[in-house]
């Protein structure tokens, strides 16, 4: 399975009744394999997850720890990046250079590095010495 059939999938089954809006993503590990997450609401807006969290779990829950790669899809017209929480997770077990390639509902893409979605991300760099 490619990662953009894994996140087309996961966006599948997305859980949006309150928005209706769609997301799957889909994370390529250091090891080859492939973990996807689809967007899961709640009632309670803020408690809700996003795609890229239940691809991290995922691939975290598979014994995996590092990030080769990131697609996003969801049902804008024009692509979409990870909210600013999913790029400071994304970043944590993915280095800068990271492609995430994000896709709108016509096939309109975008693609940026984990570096371009969020320069000066907060690292275990800024902890050390404390």
């Amino acid at each position: 399975m490619t990662l953009l059939k894994a996140a087309q999938s996961a966006q599948k089954n997305a859980y949006a009744p309150y928005s209706g809006f769609r997301v799957g993503a889909a994370i390529l590990g250091r090891s080859g394999a492939i973990f996807s997450g689809c967007n899961v609401e709640n009632v309670a807006y803020p408690e809700g997850t996003c795609a890229e969290a239940g691809a991290i779990a995922a691939m975290i829950n598979a014994g995996e720890r590092r990030i080769a790669e990131v697609l996003v899809i969801s049902d804008s017209a024009s692509p979409v990046s990870p909210c600013g929480g999913c790029r400071q997770k994304l970043v944590e077990f993915g280095s800068t250079d990271v492609v995430v390639t994000m896709i709108g509902r016509n096939g309109a893409r975008l693609t940026m590095t984990l570096g371009d979605l969020l320069p000066g991300a907060f690292s275990e760099e800024h902890l050390k010495g404390v």
